[in-house]
Protein backbone atom coordinates (compact mmCIF):
# COMPACT_ATOMS: atom_id res chain seq x y z
CA UNK A 1 0.00 0.00 0.00
CA UNK A 2 2.80 2.40 0.90
CA UNK A 3 4.55 1.46 -2.34
CA UNK A 4 1.45 2.41 -4.28
CA UNK A 5 1.27 5.73 -2.45
CA UNK A 6 4.88 6.57 -3.26
CA UNK A 7 4.49 5.47 -6.88
CA UNK A 8 1.51 7.76 -7.37
CA UNK A 9 3.24 10.71 -5.71
CA UNK A 10 6.37 10.22 -7.82
CA UNK A 11 4.21 10.26 -10.95
CA UNK A 12 2.69 13.58 -9.84
CA UNK A 13 6.10 15.13 -9.17
CA UNK A 14 7.48 13.90 -12.50
CA UNK A 15 4.40 15.24 -14.26
CA UNK A 16 4.87 18.68 -12.75
CA UNK A 17 8.49 18.83 -13.91
CA UNK A 18 7.66 17.63 -17.40
CA UNK A 19 4.86 20.14 -17.70
CA UNK A 20 7.39 22.88 -16.81
CA UNK A 21 9.59 21.79 -19.72
CA UNK A 22 6.64 21.68 -22.08
CA UNK A 23 5.57 25.15 -20.92
CA UNK A 24 9.12 26.37 -21.63
CA UNK A 25 8.85 24.97 -25.16
CA UNK A 26 5.45 26.63 -25.56
CA UNK A 27 6.82 29.99 -24.40
CA UNK A 28 9.51 29.77 -27.12
CA UNK A 29 7.38 28.47 -29.96
CA UNK A 30 7.89 31.77 -31.80
CA UNK A 31 11.52 32.32 -30.77
CA UNK A 32 13.82 32.16 -33.82
CA UNK A 33 16.39 29.40 -33.69
CA UNK A 34 14.93 27.81 -30.54
CA UNK A 35 15.61 24.10 -30.18
CA UNK A 36 13.01 21.93 -28.48
CA UNK A 37 13.75 20.30 -25.11
CA UNK A 38 12.56 16.71 -24.94
CA UNK A 39 12.11 14.31 -22.04
CA UNK A 40 9.91 11.37 -21.06
CA UNK A 41 8.51 9.74 -17.95
CA UNK A 42 10.07 6.35 -17.18
CA UNK A 43 9.90 3.72 -14.46
CA UNK A 44 12.10 4.70 -11.52
CA UNK A 45 12.88 1.13 -10.52
CA UNK A 46 11.16 -2.26 -10.67
CA UNK A 47 11.12 -5.13 -8.22
CA UNK A 48 10.18 -8.75 -8.77
CA UNK A 49 6.91 -9.95 -7.27
CA UNK A 50 6.88 -13.49 -5.91
CA UNK A 51 4.18 -15.70 -4.42
CA UNK A 52 4.15 -16.50 -1.61
CA UNK A 53 5.81 -13.21 -0.54
CA UNK A 54 9.25 -13.51 0.99
CA UNK A 55 10.06 -16.81 -0.66
CA UNK A 56 9.06 -19.23 2.12
CA UNK A 57 11.54 -22.10 2.02
CA UNK A 58 8.92 -24.84 2.38
CA UNK A 59 6.69 -23.49 -0.36
CA UNK A 60 7.14 -23.28 -4.09
CA UNK A 61 7.90 -19.69 -5.05
CA UNK A 62 6.31 -18.46 -8.26
CA UNK A 63 7.47 -15.41 -10.16
CA UNK A 64 4.40 -13.25 -10.70
CA UNK A 65 5.91 -10.27 -12.53
CA UNK A 66 7.54 -6.89 -12.02
CA UNK A 67 6.18 -4.14 -9.80
CA UNK A 68 7.03 -0.54 -10.63
CA UNK A 69 8.02 1.52 -7.62
CA UNK A 70 7.75 4.98 -9.09
CA UNK A 71 8.16 7.34 -12.03
CA UNK A 72 11.02 9.66 -12.93
CA UNK A 73 11.91 11.95 -15.81
CA UNK A 74 14.52 10.85 -18.29
CA UNK A 75 17.47 13.25 -18.78
CA UNK A 76 16.69 16.28 -20.93
CA UNK A 77 17.56 15.95 -24.60
CA UNK A 78 17.73 18.78 -27.13
CA UNK A 79 16.20 18.35 -30.56
CA UNK A 80 18.78 19.93 -32.87
CA UNK A 81 16.79 19.41 -36.07
CA UNK A 82 16.83 22.35 -38.44
CA UNK A 83 13.57 24.23 -38.83
CA UNK A 84 11.95 26.22 -41.62
CA UNK A 85 13.23 29.64 -42.66
CA UNK A 86 10.99 32.70 -42.57
CA UNK A 87 11.56 35.62 -44.94
CA UNK A 88 11.54 38.83 -42.89
CA UNK A 89 13.02 41.20 -45.44
CA UNK A 90 15.24 42.82 -42.78
CA UNK A 91 18.90 43.05 -43.77
CA UNK A 92 20.15 42.43 -40.23
CA UNK A 93 18.10 39.23 -39.85
CA UNK A 94 20.37 36.27 -40.61
CA UNK A 95 19.82 32.52 -40.66
CA UNK A 96 22.17 29.56 -41.01
CA UNK A 97 20.95 26.93 -43.43
CA UNK A 98 22.53 23.60 -42.58
CA UNK A 99 24.81 22.98 -39.59
CA UNK A 100 26.36 25.99 -37.95
CA UNK A 101 25.94 28.43 -35.08
CA UNK A 102 26.66 32.14 -34.81
CA UNK A 103 29.38 33.03 -32.31
CA UNK A 104 28.34 35.66 -29.78
CA UNK A 105 29.87 37.11 -26.62
CA UNK A 106 27.70 37.35 -23.50
CA UNK A 107 28.48 38.51 -19.94
CA UNK A 108 28.81 34.81 -19.04
CA UNK A 109 31.29 34.11 -21.85
CA UNK A 110 31.32 33.14 -25.52
CA UNK A 111 28.21 31.33 -26.66
CA UNK A 112 26.61 29.88 -29.79
CA UNK A 113 23.15 30.57 -31.18
CA UNK A 114 20.90 29.96 -34.18
CA UNK A 115 18.93 33.11 -33.39
CA UNK A 116 19.99 35.62 -36.03
CA UNK A 117 17.99 38.66 -34.94
CA UNK A 118 20.88 41.10 -35.14
CA UNK A 119 21.14 44.88 -34.89
CA UNK A 120 23.73 47.59 -35.34
CA UNK A 121 24.34 49.49 -32.10
CA UNK A 122 25.32 53.14 -31.65
CA UNK A 123 29.03 52.25 -31.78
CA UNK A 124 28.67 50.39 -35.06
CA UNK A 125 28.85 46.95 -33.46
CA UNK A 126 26.82 44.01 -34.74
CA UNK A 127 24.85 42.76 -31.73
CA UNK A 128 22.01 40.40 -30.82
CA UNK A 129 18.65 41.68 -29.63
CA UNK A 130 19.95 41.18 -26.07
CA UNK A 131 22.90 43.46 -26.85
CA UNK A 132 25.50 40.69 -26.99
CA UNK A 133 28.36 41.16 -29.43
CA UNK A 134 28.40 39.08 -32.61
CA UNK A 135 31.90 37.69 -33.24
CA UNK A 136 33.91 37.24 -36.42
CA UNK A 137 35.91 34.18 -37.45
CA UNK A 138 38.77 35.33 -35.18
CA UNK A 139 36.47 35.63 -32.13
CA UNK A 140 36.59 39.44 -32.31
CA UNK A 141 33.51 41.70 -32.07
CA UNK A 142 32.29 42.78 -35.50
CA UNK A 143 32.34 46.53 -36.19
CA UNK A 144 30.50 47.92 -39.22
CA UNK A 145 31.09 51.21 -41.03
CA UNK A 146 28.14 53.20 -42.32
CA UNK A 147 26.67 51.95 -45.56
CA UNK A 148 24.80 49.17 -47.30
CA UNK A 149 25.12 45.93 -45.28
CA UNK A 150 25.32 42.67 -47.23
CA UNK A 151 26.15 39.15 -46.05
CA UNK A 152 27.15 36.48 -48.57
CA UNK A 153 26.20 32.81 -48.16
CA UNK A 154 29.74 32.00 -46.95
CA UNK A 155 29.35 34.51 -44.11
CA UNK A 156 31.56 37.21 -45.59
CA UNK A 157 30.34 40.75 -44.88
CA UNK A 158 30.29 43.63 -47.35
CA UNK A 159 29.52 47.26 -46.61
CA UNK A 160 29.16 49.46 -49.69
CA UNK A 161 30.60 46.54 -51.68
CA UNK A 162 33.78 46.60 -49.57
CA UNK A 163 34.93 43.67 -47.40
CA UNK A 164 34.01 44.38 -43.78
CA UNK A 165 34.61 41.10 -41.99
CA UNK A 166 33.59 37.46 -41.76
CA UNK A 167 30.89 36.05 -39.53
CA UNK A 168 32.18 33.57 -36.99
CA UNK A 169 30.17 30.39 -37.53
CA UNK A 170 30.96 27.13 -35.74
CA UNK A 171 29.90 23.77 -37.16
CA UNK A 172 29.54 20.68 -34.97
CA UNK A 173 29.18 17.16 -36.35
CA UNK A 174 27.55 15.86 -33.17
CA UNK A 175 25.72 18.71 -31.41
CA UNK A 176 24.08 16.18 -29.07
CA UNK A 177 27.46 15.59 -27.42
CA UNK A 178 29.38 18.73 -28.42
CA UNK A 179 26.89 21.30 -27.09
CA UNK A 180 25.02 21.99 -23.86
CA UNK A 181 22.24 24.51 -23.38
CA UNK A 182 23.04 27.98 -22.09
CA UNK A 183 20.77 30.88 -21.20
CA UNK A 184 18.74 33.09 -23.54
CA UNK A 185 18.56 30.66 -26.46
CA UNK A 186 22.30 29.99 -26.56
CA UNK A 187 24.54 26.94 -26.40
CA UNK A 188 27.95 26.26 -24.86
CA UNK A 189 30.56 24.30 -26.79
CA UNK A 190 32.01 21.34 -24.88
CA UNK A 191 33.42 19.70 -28.01
CA UNK A 192 35.61 20.93 -30.82
CA UNK A 193 33.97 22.44 -33.93
CA UNK A 194 34.51 20.87 -37.33
CA UNK A 195 35.58 22.61 -40.52
CA UNK A 196 33.41 25.60 -41.41
CA UNK A 197 31.67 23.97 -44.35
CA UNK A 198 28.24 22.65 -45.24
CA UNK A 199 26.25 25.77 -44.33
CA UNK A 200 24.93 28.87 -46.04
CA UNK A 201 24.00 32.19 -44.45
CA UNK A 202 20.67 33.56 -45.64
CA UNK A 203 20.21 37.32 -45.26
CA UNK A 204 16.72 38.61 -44.57
CA UNK A 205 15.63 35.28 -43.11
CA UNK A 206 15.20 33.82 -39.62
CA UNK A 207 15.14 30.16 -38.68
CA UNK A 208 11.92 29.35 -36.86
CA UNK A 209 11.58 27.37 -33.64
CA UNK A 210 11.50 23.61 -34.24
CA UNK A 211 8.74 23.07 -31.67
CA UNK A 212 5.75 21.38 -33.29
CA UNK A 213 2.67 23.17 -31.92
CA UNK A 214 0.19 20.32 -32.44
CA UNK A 215 2.51 17.70 -30.92
CA UNK A 216 3.23 20.01 -28.01
CA UNK A 217 -0.48 20.46 -27.26
CA UNK A 218 -1.01 16.71 -27.35
CA UNK A 219 1.87 16.17 -24.93
CA UNK A 220 0.58 18.82 -22.52
CA UNK A 221 -2.91 17.28 -22.49
CA UNK A 222 -1.45 13.79 -21.95
CA UNK A 223 0.71 14.96 -19.03
CA UNK A 224 -2.24 16.79 -17.46
CA UNK A 225 -4.41 13.66 -17.65
CA UNK A 226 -1.63 11.50 -16.24
CA UNK A 227 -1.26 13.95 -13.36
CA UNK A 228 -5.00 13.78 -12.62
CA UNK A 229 -4.89 9.96 -12.66
CA UNK A 230 -1.93 9.92 -10.26
CA UNK A 231 -3.71 12.43 -8.02
CA UNK A 232 -6.77 10.18 -7.83
CA UNK A 233 -4.51 7.23 -7.03
CA UNK A 234 -2.97 9.18 -4.14
CA UNK A 235 -6.45 9.85 -2.77
CA UNK A 236 -7.39 6.18 -3.15
CA UNK A 237 -4.22 5.01 -1.44
CA UNK A 238 -4.75 7.51 1.37
CA UNK A 239 -8.32 6.26 1.91
CA UNK A 240 -7.16 2.63 1.95
CA UNK A 241 -4.40 3.43 4.42
CA UNK A 242 -6.85 5.22 6.70
CA UNK A 243 -9.28 2.27 6.59
CA UNK A 244 -6.44 -0.17 7.31
CA UNK A 245 -5.28 1.79 10.32
CA UNK A 246 -8.86 2.05 11.58
CA UNK A 247 -9.41 -1.70 11.17
CA UNK A 248 -6.17 -2.58 12.95
CA UNK A 249 -7.15 -0.25 15.76
CA UNK A 250 -10.41 -2.06 16.29
CA UNK A 251 -8.69 -5.43 16.27
CA UNK A 252 -6.30 -4.23 18.96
Amino acid sequence: MIKGFYSAVSAMLAGVERQKLLAHNAANINTPGFKEIMTSMNDFVKTQVQFPPGGVASAQVNYVGDLGLGVELSPEVTNYDESAMKNTGHNFDLAVAGPGYFNVRTPEGDRLTRDGRFLKDAQGGLVTIEGNQVLDNNKKPIRLPEGDFVVNPDGSILVNNQAAGQLGISVFKNPETDLVRGENNTFIAVGQPAAQTGFAVEQGFLEQSNVNASELMTQMVTVARSYEAAQKMVTTQDDLLAKTISSLGRIG
